[in-house]
């Protein structure tokens, strides 16, 4: 069974658009990989957090997980800075990274132009501790959108280069994109992608917005005013995002919504769609409060940070064997 890892960042709440685009399928594909999933909160404090807060979004987001679907004896999951293999073999990874490749990402690009106190130097070297998450499981596929696809290629180059340098340790891992749904925008600007940290409450869905509010940002989204439910990304961006959502959360095709609501305005399409949100959040904050109030929760992140450990560890003294790190027995 091949080895698939992913990290979501606890820095914010997941939109129904992280739910679509990646924590929906991970349930999908759970019963296919050996899986880690990984919290990972090292990556978060890239740029200032507040503390407390920062440790409650981190329970938030394991209970999130397991509401999505995951059974935690299936995979494992796990918390970043527990597993001290991660920054360990991140620094490694650091090492034999050019400060122009790191300086050529993009996300380093964007969140660099937003830090008025000057720029954390952890926003640079972000790539090759999470190239460092990726290969101390001899992982094979990382599932990711298209923000995270240039961060893999980096990885793979990594990869390549400590290989080339220090004989074959390392796992090259492959890209999984998602095959639908991949790509959520935001609901009152859908050219652009919907996201957790957007300055303006109704452009995302958090899945632990209230329910009925929620439904309301679905009434308001942004269409257009020709009337036609159609699937059109560059014509009709907004439809084609709000058509996108309510497929993905039922199952039902596309050309299937489209046939149903070909007679019928925006108003009923979106008052349909609004409740079909409703009534996931309800279903899923359920299960969400469920473990988030459990000492279940804690059981489950205490076996999964005991089994990477394990596992990140030997591949962790492979690595320093390599490079030359420790005493020599």
């Amino acid at each position: 069974m091949k080895t698939l890892f992913s990290g979501i960042q606890p820095s914010g709440i997941p939109t129904i658009g992280n739910y679509i685009g990646a924590l929906k399928q991970f349930v999908d594909i759970q019963d296919a990989y050996d899986c880690y999933f990984c919290i990972v909160d090292q990556h978060a404090i890239t740029v200032p957090q507040d503390r407390l807060k920062l440790r409650k979004q981190i329970r938030q987001l394991a209970a999130i997980y397991l509401a999505t679907g995951l059974n935690p004896e299936k995979v494992t999951l796990f918390i970043q800075s527990e597993v001290p293999a991660h920054a360990q073999a991140g620094w490694m990874l650091t090492t034999i990274s050019s400060i122009g490749e790191l300086e050529r990402m993009t996300q380093f690009k964007d969140k660099s132009q937003k830090q008025s106190e000057g720029i954390p130097a952890g926003l640079l070297t972000y790539p090759p501790l999470m190239a460092a998450d990726i290969v101390l499981y001899n992982t094979d596929i990382v599932p990711v959108g298209d923000d995270q696809k240039q961060h893999i290629e980096l990885t793979r180059n990594l990869v390549d280069r400590f290989n080339s340098r220090y004989n074959d340790v390392l796992t090259k891992p492959e890209i999984k994109m998602p095959e639908v749904g991949g790509r959520v925008m935001s609901l009152q600007d859908p050219t652009k992608k919907m996201s957790k940290s957007d300055d303006n409450p109704k452009n995302f869905i958090s899945l632990l917005d209230e329910p009925k509010v929620a439904a309301k940002k679905i009434k308001s989204a942004v269409t257009d005013s020709d009337g036609i439910i159609k699937f059109d990304k560059e014509n009709k961006p907004g439809i084609t995002n709000l058509l996108t959502i309510y497929s993905s959360l039922t199952g039902e095709s596309i050309a299937s919504l489209e046939d149903r609501y070909a007679n019928e305005g925006y108003g009923k399409f979106k008052g349909d769609l609004a409740e079909v949100v409703e009534n996931f959040l309800t279903d899923f904050q359920e299960k969400f409060n469920s473990f988030y109030e459990s000492d279940k929760l804690d059981t489950i992140l205490d076996e999964g940070r005991d089994k990477a450990h394990r596992a990140s560890f030997k591949t962790l003294k492979k690595m320093e064997k390599a490079m030359g790190l420790g005493r020599k027995r």
